[in-house]
């Protein structure tokens, strides 16, 4: 299905999908700039990228997060199509344009849409659930943006270019060095991960300093909302786990470009981008995993009127399992032959995470009982989690007993486990943040009758299409294949999975045509607390002021603000004085830093030494200058503030 046509004689050949990519990229940006032109919002773009605010910042995330889920969700889709049915032939996604566009789906689901858009969460409630007027390094938050938007653009970007990554999300040694992978595809992986990952440990330094040093007089560890002590578990996480994958990726990037031999098999050792990228990916999961548990948590107290049942063994719980996360790397590893010892060990210490897991649902449950439950769009995603998230966490207990992971091991069944897992935690988690605070965000409800469309529609597609996938994979059928012979029975199932994912694609179209409609004729949130919620971000107006607070609250206990709602008449006793707040100053050198990075990958994947030489000297001159320029910024003067509140009111 090629396009070939002959100029000047020679012959020109543009394979159709990428000429289709190629043609929407552009007609995407033709049409940003027309839009932007025509309506005269440069100056406003202009803003939103200098911006320097945690909330803007949150917004970015999501935002930039949300583009990658369409690009991903779109290559969902076209697997689902290329096996709906049995020796199917859809366009041209067969063979190793499959594996391209499987390894780019994985690949920017787990790196460049599940976390940057639960970083974009944390972003917008962290700072005001904890009294803060920013995080602790504003610059270093607008940096950690741009890092990561400029690794995903360079790894979504390779296909638009004709040369996707193809080894899968793992990248698994020998298969993509460059003697199995020929080409820069995973020259695009290994560069691109290696950017967002760097802002991504940014990030985890910064949400850390600022929990442990910004919270408002009161706000104790042990009073602070699950949503930001899963968080603060999840910045550990990060710290102690990404460093493995830097140095996994650095090995497989001087394989590639640089022609050493650490991870082939004859001379170096292969299996040691398993153990790294292992130490590294389980953590991975409960990195996407906890911060959906915290707005569970938060969620259903709200929308149970609750106090969370067990509080206390809520945050050992989460300890808990991040603290597990780092000792069962190598369940992902018993059949390459490490022993019945290890894989015994292994086995018992990642069956003992069901143990705080378990916890985490009774007290859920314990907390819905007897409470006073509203069916919000948020609370309904939530509902939903519990038993789909049982469901994943059982079959991982099945993949964790070794003899049984032999016989599922790189079976469908592996992945109807693991999205069962990340969809049925993770993304259900971003939904309900999103539904939950969106007024927050932007000072106007998401309709509700749409929002519950949207949630049956998403819900009853993943189950359609990821429940049948435990019986292909018993069936049989191996993970990784674009195709399958007729007459072994997996064309029914293969079907009903195909339906289910454009339920799932359905219902992500109708809710950004519900963010279109509640934008226009949606309910605006004129008291900042739309829920009748029990935490700080809910005692001030929707959105926030720059400041976030005018003058920051004390706190007398767990649920501050349904604290001072139930006791008091729902203010905060001040915990300082009337005083002027410094906002930091918008400043392009974070776009231009990272935009550094992106080019500079360029010179090292097309081997152009000018480009390598010049963009490294740039990033470190460009480093220098921002630590020897003073930061700026504005001073906002109470009388300012007072003149906003007023404003406010009226």
């Amino acid at each position: 299905m090629d396009i070939k046509y002959s100029f000047f004689g020679k012959s020109i050949r543009f394979p159709s999908d990428i000429l289709a990519a190629d043609l929407s990229v552009l007609l995407f940006i033709l049409s940003a700039v027309f839009l932007l032109t025509k309506y005269k919002k440069w100056k406003w773009l202009w803003g939103w990228v200098t911006t320097t605010h945690h909330s803007k910042i949150g917004i970015l995330y999501l935002t930039a997060g949300g583009a990658f889920f369409l690009r991903g969700g779109l290559d969902a889709l076209i697997m689902r199509l290329q096996l709906a049915l049995p020796e199917n032939h859809f366009w041209v996604f067969q063979g190793e344009k499959y594996n391209q566009m499987m390894t780019t789906h994985g690949t920017t689901m787990i790196f460049f849409v599940a976390m940057p858009l639960l970083i974009g969460l944390m972003n917008i409630a962290v700072p005001l659930q904890i009294g803060a007027r920013d995080l602790a390094f504003p610059y270093m938050n607008a940096l950690s943006f741009w890092l990561f938007f400029a690794g995903g653009s360079l790894v979504n970007i390779s296909f638009v270019l004709g040369g996707s990554p193809s080894a899968g999300w793992t990248a698994y040694a020998p298969l993509a060095l460059s003697t199995f992978s020929p080409g820069p595809g995973n020259d695009y992986y290994a560069l691109g991960l290696q950017i967002a990952g760097i802002g991504t440990l940014l990030t985890a330094i910064n949400f850390l300093v600022t929990i442990l040093n910004k919270r408002t007089p009161g706000m104790k560890l042990s009073r602070m909302p699950l949503f930001t002590w899963s968080t603060l578990v999840t910045a550990m996480l990060i710290l102690f786990a990404f460093p493995a994958l830097t140095v996994a990726l650095l090995l497989l990037t001087f394989d590639r470009m640089f022609g050493t031999a650490f991870l082939v098999g004859d001379i170096g050792n292969s299996l040691i981008w398993q153990h790294l990228f292992w130490i590294f990916g389980h953590p991975e999961v409960y990195i996407l995993i906890l911060p959906a548990f915290g707005i569970f948590s938060d969620v259903i107290t709200v929308f149970s009127k609750k106090q969370l049942f067990g509080y206390t063994s809520m945050v050992f719980a989460i300890v808990l399992i991040g603290f597990l996360g780092f000792m069962v790397w190598v369940h992902h590893m018993f059949t390459v032959g490490l022993g019945p010892s290890s894989n015994a060990i292994f086995a018992i210490s990642t069956m003992s995470i069901a143990v705080p897991t378990g916890i985490k649902v009774f007290n859920w449950l314990f907390t819905l009982r007897g409470g006073v439950i509203r069916f919000t769009t948020a609370m309904l995603y939530a509902l939903a989690f519990i038993p789909t998230f049982v469901m994943g966490g059982v079959t991982g207990v099945m993949l964790a007993a070794a003899p049984a992971d032999y016989q599922y091991h790189d079976s469908y069944f592996v992945v109807g486990h693991f999205h069962y897992v990340l969809v049925g935690g993770t993304i259900l988690g971003i939904f309900s943040g999103i539904y939950y605070w969106w007024p927050k965000m932007f000072g106007f409800l998401l309709d509700e009758k749409r929002g519950k469309w949207q949630f049956w529609l998403f819900t009853v597609g993943f189950h359609l299409t990821f429940f049948p996938m435990h019986i292909m994979g018993l069936m049989g059928m191996p993970r990784r294949v674009y195709t399958y012979l007729d007459g072994e029975g997996l064309g029914p199932l293969n079907m009903i999975s195909t339906i289910g994912a454009f339920l799932m694609g359905f219902s992500v179209l109708l809710l950004l045509y519900n963010i279109y409609w509640s934008y226009r004729h949606g309910e605006k949130d004129e008291t900042g607390d739309p829920w009748n919620g029990r935490t700080l971000e809910w005692s001030i107006p929707s959105p926030p002021p720059e400041y976030n607070f005018a003058r920051r609250p004390f706190v007398r206990g767990v649920d501050a603000f349904w604290k001072e709602k139930m006791e008091g008449d729902g203010a905060f006793k001040p915990a300082e004085g009337r005083k002027a707040v410094h906002i930091p100053s918008s400043t392009a050198q974070p776009m231009i830093l990272s935009g550094l990075f992106f080019l500079t990958a360029f010179g090292f994947i097309f081997d152009w030494r000018v480009v390598q030489i010049g963009g490294g000297i740039s990033i470190v001159a460009l480093a220098i200058i921002r630590s020897f320029t003073d930061c700026g910024g504005r001073i906002i003067h109470p009388e300012e503030m007072e003149l906003n509140a007023v404003k406010e009111e009226e």
